[in-house]
Parts: structure tokens; C-alpha cells; sequence
């Protein structure tokens, strides 16, 4: 049998040995992040999967008269299927088309959200195998070596992820402003008549969706380190830098 066959079937067959809780893993550097991780996960993609807002734009008409248009939008901010102003409308003594918000976040927010999922699983995924098969863990090189390479991607998705969707938060703010529905919205163009935003969606959690996903990004690529602890390659570093050579407790034979 092949020896990466052999090792792949000892480890199958000691993960059906049973399960053997410890806690300890928890305590440690390594666990612990891991169920910080886990706890960031579903807060990023709570605060901007569940997201929901309303945008008010006032109309201030000539002759005195005052228009109000709402538009709720929510994610994954397909701003440009959210109506503000239905067909046959007449707004100031002006007729109106159907008008739509402006812009289109969808692929950054739904990546973030989509990592935040991948995270939230593999954290917990992780977090059983720590606390209930940290004995095969630790006589595995395939389970550090496997735990520390998707570490490590996760870490850098966190870091694209996160940084997209800075970018399209802002976009979204753009298009829900005063300015960008007024660039949208064709009677806000005529001399007489005045638009203004005078109720601005909340969006503080989306803010913090953001800062959770840069703090996920620090969370993962600093629990990487711990990881790459784990695996062989450190172990092989550690020892070679202690066996002892010429001049540290080994005395050089004389030549005769």
C-alpha cells in the first residue's frame, strides 16, 4: 500500500475510534480564536444579510407645494430594481416615468456574505475536530498542514471580501443620498422644483459589517501563525534549530 494511501485509511480509521471531548484546546491560542472566529462570522453576515432601509426624498415645489417619495431597499442592494417613482406619476405639475434607484452592490455584498457562510462552518468544523479529535489532529501531518492552508485563504478572501464591500457600502450610500437621486430622478433637473433627503436610511450596521470583516481578516491571519504551529514544517524548523553542532556540546575529534 502506498504510504499517503496508508496514512489517509489510519486516519479514517482512527476518526472512528471515537470521540474524546477536551476542553483544553479552548483555552489555548488555537481553540480560542477559532470560536472568536466563529462568533464574527455570524455577526458579519447577520448585520448585512439582514439589512433592511428606507431613503425619503422631499419635493419642494414652486408654487408651495410639497412631494414625499419612499423607497425601502434592502440586501443584496439591487438598487437599480427598487422603484422610486411608479409610471403615469405626476410630481410638481410635472408627469413622471417609472424611476429606479441607481446602482448595483449585489456581487460585492453577496461575496462578503457567501465568506462570512464559508467561515461560519469551517470555524465550526474545526472547533469539533479541536475539542473532540485533537489526538488524530496532532498525529496527522494532513490535518495541521489542510487546517493551515485554508486558514490562510480564508484570511486573504477576508481581506478582498472585505474590501469590495467597503467599496460597494459607499456606492450605496452615493446612490440613496441626495445627490444620487437627484441624477436619477428627472424632475429634480427642472428650475422650480427643489429635491432634498430629508430621511436617511440608517446604515450603521452595515458600517459595522465592514469593520467585523477587516477585524476577521486580522482574526484569521493571526490564527494562522497558531496553526502553522501545528503542522510539520514548524516542528522540522524547531528541531533542526536546536540539534546540537560543532561548538554547541559536541566537541570536534582531533586529527591524528
Amino acid at each position: 500500500m502506498l504510504p499517503s494511501l496508508s496514512c489517509n485509511y489510519n486516519l479514517r480509521q482512527d476518526m472512528m475510534t471515537g470521540f474524546r471531548l477536551n476542553l483544553a484546546p479552548v483555552k489555548e491560542p488555537l481553540g480560542f480564536i477559532r470560536l472568536v472566529e466563529w462568533l464574527t462570522a455570524i455577526f458579519a453576515f447577520w448585520s448585512c444579510g439582514g439589512y433592511s432601509g428606507t431613503t425619503t426624498m422631499s419635493l419642494f415645489c414652486s408654487e408651495g407645494r410639497n412631494e414625499t417619495l419612499k423607497a425601502t431597499f434592502s440586501y443584496p442592494f439591487r438598487l437599480n430594481r427598487v422603484t422610486l417613482v411608479d409610471g403615469n406619476t405626476t410630481l410638481c405639475n410635472h408627469s413622471v416615468a417609472t424611476t429606479h434607484l441607481m446602482g448595483d452592490s449585489a456581487s460585492s455584498a453577496q461575496f462578503f456574505v457567501g465568506v462570512a457562510v464559508i467561515c461560519f462552518f469551517y470555524a465550526m468544523l474545526a472547533l469539533l475536530i479541536y475539542l473532540g479529535y485533537m489526538h488524530v489532529y496532532k498525529d496527522s501531518d494532513f490535518g495541521p498542514m489542510f487546517d493551515f492552508g485554508l486558514t490562510a485563504v480564508i484570511a486573504f478572501l477576508w481581506l478582498v471580501c472585505s474590501s469590495a464591500w467597503a467599496k460597494g457600502l459607499q456606492n450605496v450610500k452615493d446612490a440613496v443620498g441626495t445627490t444620487g437621486i437627484t441624477s436619477t430622478l428627472a424632475v429634480c433637473q427642472e428650475s422650480n422644483v427643489t429635491c432634498e433627503v430629508t430621511e436617511f436610511p440608517g446604515v450603521r450596521s452595515l458600517n459595522v459589517s465592514v469593520v467585523v470583516g477587516f477585524l476577521n481578516l486580522v482574526l484569521w491571519a493571526g490564527n494562522a501563525w497558531f496553526v502553522y504551529k501545528e503542522t510539520r514544517w514548524h516542528s522540522q524548523k524547531y528541531s533542526a534549530q536546536h540539534v546540537p553542532g560543532p561548538g554547541r556540546g559536541q566537541q570536534v575529534p582531533a586529527l591524528m
